[in-house]
């Protein structure tokens, strides 16, 4: 630590600006507010000195600022999940394929035809295709895509739900151990406050019953709401009513009945367990009115929140004014029609969609995958290093089946000198992230999430620490 300093000995901005320039770090127009940030941090430490022994030099402020630009810079990057969660929120959901991208490419780098109608040479509608794709996959009579689940929700109650005479706000019925919270505390009720629309709560937390439903019915009730609790599982003394029986109710008392389903797909599962959950089609034989759901959770495809329905419901969602606001641009519209294309094939949908490739391997696949990888990696004979085949047990993740487990194996490693958080962390400051599981005081790699393209760099890496 250098003298004492006075705030005007401070190093300036552009005194920082070229050491950050050596230092081959830039932050373009932004370095003056993180330069400003850091000195004012200084300026404080040195006010609340009452001493009058604090003592810094410039070249330790100047090495502050580059570690904060160091941070600030950093862009999101491709990372390796070992986790064994699937559709894992906080590593971009679900995988897109490479092949997917590359054939959507030549559309997005030159001029298409977004909203012209090639036949009439006029202005077209842009979400023409998907909702020919949607209609076809899933047996609606409409379909129309939003840019995410929530928004999907929030649009049909505002849409639909109109308000009562005199101010009265219009009633929406939900069972009380269906108002989930999703990531970033985004809640159900606050999304129903939010579009306009008083939440009625009815039965218990555990149990709910179709009387409790007719019970709260009142004559400013404008519809029955269905959410899928796809974040949480409630076990024991429970009871719940299905989509099929609250449309019954709400289409005798002529109320809409809504469905947030959360997380769906076209695609019937093979897998153990996931063959329980049912298609889209399914879900709409119950016939609600709308039926809502995510594009990228066990769809396998970019964010985009899709509604499938009534035409006439539809049809009046598209004309809202809040429509517009929430449609999709051109980039996830066409990653959209790429990756519903791909479920017009059944037998190659798991070569184009990776989340369905990754959820429908059996754990001899997987074991065999990381007996091929183990052998690769030759460690030394006298090494300190444990690497063993472990059976565990992967997730879907996402938001979708919280509690089902699907039988997956797993490399694990562990060493003497390193400890599990050190091994995480020197796991995570790869050039190549990889993202890794912890579990009994050892790393554990869980194969199902290693995609193909990932194995020659994972590779890479443990050959670096094994032989570091």
């Amino acid at each position: 630590m250098g003298k004492s300093i006075s705030y005007k000995k401070l190093p300036s901005i552009t005194e920082c600006d070229t050491f950050l320039k050596n230092q081959k770090l830039s932050y373009g127009k932004a370095v003056r507010e993180l330069v400003n940030t850091v000195l004012e941090q200084v300026r404080l430490e040195i006010s609340k000195d009452k001493t009058g022994t604090f003592a810094v030099n410039n070249a330790e402020i100047m090495e502050r600022v580059a570690e904060e630009v160091r941070i600030h810079s950093q862009i999101q990057k491709r990372v390796i999940n070992a986790t064994g969660v699937v559709v894992h929120t906080n590593l971009g959901r679900a995988p897109l394929s490479k092949d997917l991208i590359l054939n959507v490419l030549p559309k997005l780098s030159s001029y298409s035809t977004l909203e012209l109608d090639l036949e009439t040479g006029k202005r077209g509608s842009r979400d023409s295709k998907v909702r020919t794709l949607l209609r076809t996959l899933s047996g609606a009579e409409d379909a129309m895509v939003v840019n995410n689940n929530a928004a999907a929700v929030f649009l049909m109650l505002k849409a639909l739900t109109a308000d009562q005479p005199d101010g009265i706000l219009p009633e929406v019925i939900v069972s009380r151990g269906e108002l989930v919270e999703i990531g970033g505390s985004f809640r159900i009720p606050d999304i129903m406050r939010e579009a306009g629309v008083k939440l009625i709560e009815v039965g218990t937390t555990n149990r709910c019953r179709l009387a409790d439903y007719e019970q709260a019915l009142t004559k400013n009730t404008a519809a029955l709401l269905k959410v899928h609790p796809s974040n949480y599982k409630i076990l024991g003394f429970t009871e719940s009513v299905s989509v099929e029986k609250l449309t019954k109710l709400a289409h005798s008392k002529s109320i809409l009945c809504f469905h947030d389903w959360g997380s769906g797909s076209f695609y019937q599962f093979q897998q153990p367990g996931l063959s329980e959950y049912s298609t889209a089609e399914q879900e709409l034989s119950a016939d609600p009115d709308l039926l809502a759901f995510s594009g990228d959770k066990l769809l396998g495809g970019v964010q985009a929140g899709i509604l499938l329905g009534k035409a006439e419901n539809i049809q009046k969602l598209r004309k809202h004014a809040l429509y517009r606001t929430l449609r999709l641009d051109k980039v996830t519209l066409t990653l959209l029609e790429s990756t519903l294309e791909a479920y017009l094939d059944i037998q190659t949908l798991p070569d184009h969609v990776p989340t369905v490739y990754l959820l429908e391997q059996s754990r001899e696949e997987i074991h065999d995958k990381v007996n091929a990888f183990l052998v690769k990696i030759r460690p030394a004979e006298n090494t300190s290093w444990n690497l063993e085949i472990q059976q565990t047990e992967s997730r879907t993740g996402g938001g979708a089946l919280p509690e089902l487990t699907l039988d997956s194996a797993a490399l694990v490693l562990s060493h003497p000198n390193w400890t599990v958080l050190e091994l995480h962390k020197w796991f995570r400051s790869q050039p190549v992230p990889v993202i890794t599981r912890v579990h009994e005081e050892q790393i554990w790699l869980d194969f199902r999430t290693i995609l193909p393209q990932d194995t020659d760099e994972l590779l890479q890496v443990i050959s670096r620490l094994i032989s570091g």
